[in-house]
Formats: structure tokens, C-alpha cells, sequence
């Protein structure tokens, strides 16, 4: 069966019950495997808005990657996902950052996520559940990667 790498992320609402409702979701339809840590961060882009919870996680799954796209933008909608400007503030985010090895340039789908590599809160998460992941248009792990920033002000640890 594939592996799947997803992010999801949370600002509106009780941000926690997001996540973990969002993660229900998932486990329905795919086979949760791994969740990272859940992290708190600074919104990217758009500023003025709440903070965001971020975690990673590691699926198998029987569905293709449009089926599993298709999966992450129902479970959107279902969480009351208004669609917006870039970087608005959601109640959830998923977002497919890996699928197997695969490298995908679609309309509507990119695998690898093209901002995974500059964004902490992402890589983070990632690192802590799959460091020795190697991105397939970079040739780098994922524990390279997070290597490269100096310092992550803007993610922290959730408790």
C-alpha cells in the first residue's frame, strides 16, 4: 500500500478538537500509521490572524492521489472550511505533502507540497516522524532539511 505524508493545520475554533476530529476522519478512510507532536505557529503570509496548531502524519492508503486529495478537501468542507484568500484563517488545513516517491505536477495537485521545504512548521513535525525521508526533487532527508534553519521562533511544542 502507499505511504502518504499529510499536514494538517488548524486557527479557527477549538483548534485541538480540529486536529483530532480531522485525524477521525482520516483513520476512516486511510490507515493512520504515525502523528507527530502537535506544534504551535505563526501564521505565514497573512498576519493578522490567530496562531495555528500543525502536525504531521503518516498514512497508508488504496487511494490514488487525486482519490486522497479528494479525501482532504471533503473532510475540509465537512470541518466548515469557507473557501478564501491564500493563507486565510481556517478551521482545517490538510495538505498532502508526500505520496510514496511520487513527484505529481497537476492543475490542482502537487506531491511534493512545493512550500514543504521553506516551511518550519511543516518540517518540524515531518522530522520528528520521518527524518530519514528522503524528498525526491531535492535528494535531501527531511532531518537535512530542517537542518538548514538556524532557528524556529515562530513553531513550538503544544502542550
Amino acid at each position: 500500500m502507499p505511504t502518504a505524508y499529510l499536514c494538517l493545520g488548524s486557527n479557527l475554533g477549538d483548534r485541538e478538537k480540529n486536529l483530532i476530529l480531522a485525524l477521525s476522519l482520516l483513520s476512516q478512510e486511510t490507515n493512520l500509521e504515525k502523528v507527530s507532536s502537535i506544534y504551535e505557529t505563526e501564521p505565514i503570509g497573512y498576519k493578522e490572524q490567530p496562531l495555528f496548531l500543525n502536525l504531521v502524519c503518516r498514512v497508508t492508503t488504496n487511494l490514488n492521489p487525486q482519490e486522497l486529495l479528494h479525501l482532504a478537501k471533503t473532510i475540509e468542507n465537512k470541518m466548515g472550511r469557507i473557501p478564501s484568500f491564500p493563507n486565510s484563517p481556517r478551521p482545517v488545513d490538510i495538505d498532502i505533502l508526500f505520496y510514496d516517491n511520487q513527484i505529481i505536477k497537476t492543475k490542482d495537485l502537487t506531491i511534493p507540497h512545493p512550500q514543504l521545504a521553506k516551511r518550519a512548521f511543516v518540517l518540524i513535525p515531518l522530522s520528528e516522524i520521518a527524518s530519514e525521508l528522503v524528498h525526491p526533487d531535492l535528494s535531501k532527508s527531511i532531518a537535512e532539511l530542517a537542518s538548514s534553519y538556524e532557528g524556529y521562533s515562530g513553531v513550538r511544542k503544544y502542550n
